[in-house]
């Protein structure tokens, strides 16, 4: 594999469509209350925090992926190694924890950030089989709008964090069903994978539902 094949399969690995969206989210919320400098610094610590848990997810599903024969997988089809996502996760987390200390999230934000790292990190090795799988998208991305108005010496509207809860829960439930059965074959039972195809459409639709309603009546 060459080396411009294995930078792409790291950056693949990140889960890079969530990963873009994510970060993209985060410096356009950023640069409502910032500076362009700090934006971009929020928006850093945001991506490495990111790679912290695309890269985790990685090694753990690694053997149910193989499993499954899911190819596009970069660890399963060969264009990463687990060596280098150990190193690559080690290099983003001293990152995600130097951008959240030294950054200009400030005191609070710095905190907030962390927990939804560590809380993203809690879904990959425990909480994606279990009832409580929705629990850390709603921590996690609940926290984000408060760690960045934090770094402006603000606290978000209560409608923004509860639509950030709100929607990211709908994206869990609607991001599974691809790969529903197969998970079930494997015991990756969290609450999408108990309530089914249909159960899982129907929440997240009220989920988004709900979110629209609180948006509107903010």
């Amino acid at each position: 594999m060459t080396l411009k094949g294995r930078v792409i399969g790291m950056v693949k690995a990140t889960h890079f469509g969530p990963t873009v969206l994510v970060v993209s989210i985060s410096f356009t919320l950023a640069i409502t209350q910032l500076s362009f400098g700090k934006s971009v610094g929020v928006a850093l610590a945001i991506l490495s925090g990111q790679c912290v848990v695309g890269w985790t997810n990685e090694l753990v599903d690694h053997g149910r992926d193989t499993e499954a024969g899911r190819t596009k997988k970069p660890l399963v089809n060969g264009s990463v190694d687990r060596k280098q996502l150990q190193i690559g996760i080690g290099v983003a987390l001293t990152a995600a924890i130097l951008l959240s200390f030294l950054g200009p999230l400030g005191v609070r934000g710095r905190w907030l950030h962390l927990l939804g790292l560590g809380s993203a990190t809690v879904y990959n090795f425990w909480a994606k089989s279990t009832l409580l799988s929705p629990l850390p998208y709603a921590i996690s991305f609940g926290a984000l709008p408060w760690a960045i108005y934090s770094a402006a010496h603000k606290s978000p509207a209560p409608w923004l964090y509860i639509d950030f809860a709100l929607v990211s829960v709908s994206f869990h439930f609607l991001n599974v069903i691809k790969d529903l059965e197969w998970d079930r074959d494997q015991s990756v039972l969290g609450f999408p994978q108990r309530i089914g195809k249909s159960g899982s459409i129907w929440t997240a639709s009220l989920l988004l539902l709900t979110a629209i309603i609180v948006a509107i009546l903010r």
